[in-house]
């Protein structure tokens, strides 16, 4: 049989990745779905539960704001703000509380000068820079030729595998400020039961997106040094 075009097998790393990543994302999606529909007893919402614990951490000069969208709560530590989305707020599910509790865990992590956190927020600049040059630079390399060229393309790939340690960095992160949340919400007795059951699935859901996007950019990775890695560019 015929095939007019060649099958780059590492075009199966690829697949992988978007299959993992695909998984992780409809994983997290039903589980949160599922707890949406399970609130919590005490009645009180997102926003006044990530209050309490922040009054707790005795955080009490971080500001609570709202901010737009489904699901794009963040700590802000610059200007040491905790924004929760219009999907989590005022929901007194036990998914929006855990999503915000976990938010809350980051900001004790700035508390405490989290070693993870520091060297995340540290090497965001470098990671930027490294996404913005490695392609042209790998690129210039494979027009140059052998020798400098693969020099070129060498440091362009050390520039990919710069994302691929920042998802690294990020997993103890995120999963250290889902465990902090968790212990404030079972020791106050703020979730009980099925209640902390249903929060630790949403944000062990949630984890594993971030460590989908780790062994989706380790294969990425992986796939470009076998193209270009160690002289074997194709030709």
């Amino acid at each position: 049989m015929f095939f007019p075009f060649y099958f780059d097998p590492t075009y199966i790393l690829v697949i992988i990745a978007l299959a993992i990543s695909g998984l992780a994302s409809s994983y997290v999606q039903n589980t949160y779905r599922r707890y949406s529909e399970v609130h919590s007893k005490l009645g009180y919402n997102a926003s006044e539960i990530t209050r309490y614990i922040l009054d707790y951490a005795n955080l009490g000069d971080v500001e609570i704001e709202r901010v737009q969208g489904n699901l794009t709560d963040h700590y802000d530590p610059k200007n040491n703000i905790l924004r929760l989305s219009d999907s989590t707020i005022d929901s007194t599910s036990v998914a929006a509380i855990g999503v915000a509790a976990h938010e809350a865990g980051h900001a004790l992590q700035d508390r405490d000068d989290y070693v993870y956190l520091r060297l995340r927020s540290g090497i965001v600049p470098i990671v930027n820079i490294g996404q913005t040059a490695a392609l042209p630079i790998l690129i210039l390399g494979l027009f140059i030729g052998a020798g400098a060229g693969q020099t070129l393309i060498n440091l362009g790939l050390i520039l990919f595998s710069l994302t691929f340690i920042f998802q690294l960095i990020t997993l103890p992160v995120e999963f250290n400020a889902s465990n902090r949340a968790l212990s404030i919400l079972e020791s106050e007795q703020i979730l009980v039961g099925e209640e902390l059951e249903g929060a630790n699935k949403v944000l062990r859901a949630a984890a594993m997106t971030y460590v989908a996007a780790a062994i989706g950019s380790f294969l990425n990775v992986l796939r470009l040094f076998i193209l270009f890695g160690g002289g074997n560019r194709r030709r």
